[in-house]
């Protein structure tokens, strides 16, 4: 059994999709998701485990060794993010029997289980796979069961929302099946190790830059690295808050994980970092990444959009780690994909608890809820603080880490936009902060608000799981043995610098 774990990481949800139409029963098809997530997490946490202590798993689909037949490989880096996907699929589905309860009709519940469900096996796969065309068949996988999971939400937006995405990820997709068709066409091969040994080879290609800049670019537009981030802001406003918790906190880290994959174990480092000028272009997007999403995210007036715009910021720092162009800049990457994730993951956790009692999620309905829903409320402001980065919580590791790494490189420049942007996090978490602590309801508010005089702290299904994330967010960033030995391990892993793993 041991042995088929990578296989079973995937092929556990993916069965269990279809499996889920037979189920009649909301209570039992959530039951049945959730036990599909514990199990998937379980195979993940044996999968870095196996790692660590033996390196990495080859596993040949059908006894076909590679690169003859598909491989899937797991190695430090990827059963991080499998990790990562697996935690934040059950922290999603712990409080979707409520949130999805009242925000889908009953007739559709049955149908949302299973498009989560191949969304999750999708994502999987992207990761364990090490086969570029095999990454392509599961990227289309958990895009179109995306695009129908926004489709769902109860706002008429959510439609304009789920199309805006599926043209976005269309080109996307195209152009990564097109610098994939250009990679076998001058190499003859779709294995990853195969296409490192063979790309060096012909490396002055103009063939493999296109392929280069093809992949590159439809993994950006799926990133949602400015300026391709259009499709993300109205898909977390307006998809089901459990289809914008599971994305938020794991779409956006699968894609940084393939973006890593493709420049360090398919094109290599020689190629990505030397020979064309990658990190300019990393640190150049990545910054208006960082400014202009931030400045957006102050304009907003609904909470959603405004942490979504967030979203598109934290992309920008993780870029910049890239950047940076270093050991110590590829491990704040590493570092904020699982920070970034427990930081969204719980902001909006609690913010689907908000959705639950009051029904919306505008700013201007956050006024005086710090007192009718505190415990939700003190979530949301610790969130807050690991975004801008304070010391004692998660985000300030990844802060800390992404300036050392820019120090260390001599970019003292880019050590000061770094910091510089966590100030303008300041500015639109303070707003949240000052209507839910220090703005009184109005009359005229509460008269035409049948929920905010009723509002009350938000159940247990959704304050256990925020709380869970909430304190370990504030763990993570006092006790860092995991999360820096693992990143560390895999950077420099990535960099050649060892041999193991």
């Amino acid at each position: 059994m041991i042995h088929h774990l990578p296989i079973l990481q995937v092929i556990l949800p993916l069965l269990a999709a279809p499996a889920c139409l037979i189920i009649n029963s909301h209570r039992w098809v959530w039951l049945f998701t959730l036990c599909v997530g514990l199990a998937s997490l379980l195979v993940s946490i044996a999968l870095l485990t196996q790692v660590t202590s033996s390196g990495p798993i080859s596993y040949a689909l059908g006894g076909w060794e590679a690169p003859w037949g598909i491989e899937y490989r797991i190695d430090i880096l990827n059963s991080w993010v499998l990790l990562i996907v697996c935690i934040f699929n059950v922290v999603a589905l712990l409080p979707a029997y409520k949130s999805i309860g009242k925000e889908l009709q009953a007739e559709n519940h049955v149908y949302f289980y299973t498009l989560y469900l191949l969304c999750f096996a999708g994502l999987l796969g992207i990761t364990a796979t090490g086969d570029v065309f095999n990454i392509f068949v599961f990227l289309e996988i958990s895009s179109l069961s995306t695009y129908a999971l926004i489709a769902l939400g109860s706002n008429r937006r959510a439609l304009w929302a789920s199309y805006q995405y599926l043209i976005i990820g269309t080109i996307g997709a195209s152009f990564i099946l097109i610098g994939i068709g250009l990679l076998y066409i001058k190499t003859g091969t779709l294995n990853m190790q195969d296409l490192a040994i063979r790309i060096p080879l012909v490396a002055e290609s103009k063939a493999i830059m296109a392929a280069m800049a093809f992949i590159l670019v439809g993994i950006c537009m799926k990133l949602a690295l400015f300026p391709l981030h259009a499709w993300l802001p109205n898909a977390y406003a307006y998809a089901p808050s459990v289809v914008t918790i599971f994305i938020a906190a794991t779409a956006t880290k699968v894609a940084i994980y393939l973006l890593i994959r493709f420049l360090f174990s398919v094109f290599g480092i020689e190629l990505s970092m030397k020979v064309l000028p990658l990190q300019s272009l990393f640190l150049c997007f990545g910054f208006l990444g960082v400014f202009i999403a931030s400045i957006l995210a102050i304009t907003q007036s609904n909470v959603k959009k405004m942490f979504a715009y967030s979203s598109v910021a934290q992309i920008g720092y993780m870029v910049v780690g890239l950047g940076i162009g270093s050991v110590l800049g590829l491990q704040a990457t590493l570092l904020h994909l699982f920070n970034h994730a427990l930081i969204k993951g719980g902001l909006f956790l609690a913010l689907a608890g908000v959705m639950y009692q009051i029904g919306k999620t505008e700013i201007s309905d956050f006024k005086g809820l710090g007192a009718r829903m505190p415990w939700t409320t003190l979530a949301i402001v610790v969130g807050g603080l690991s975004l801008i980065g304070v010391p004692l919580t998660a985000g300030f590791v990844s802060k800390w880490y992404l300036v050392l790494g820019a120090l260390d490189a001599n970019l003292w420049p880019v050590a000061f936009l770094i910091v510089l942007g966590s100030v303008l996090a300041v500015v639109y978490v303070w707003r949240l902060v000052e209507q839910a602590y220090f703005s009184q309801e109005t009359a005229a508010t509460i008269s035409s608000d049948t929920h905010s005089n009723t509002a009350c702290e938000a159940p247990l299904a959704f304050l256990i799981p925020i709380w869970i994330l909430v304190l370990a967010n504030v763990y993570f960033g006092i006790d860092t043995r995991l999360t820096v030995s693992v990143s560390e391990l895999a950077a420099t892993w990535l960099f050649g610098l060892s041999e193991a793993l």
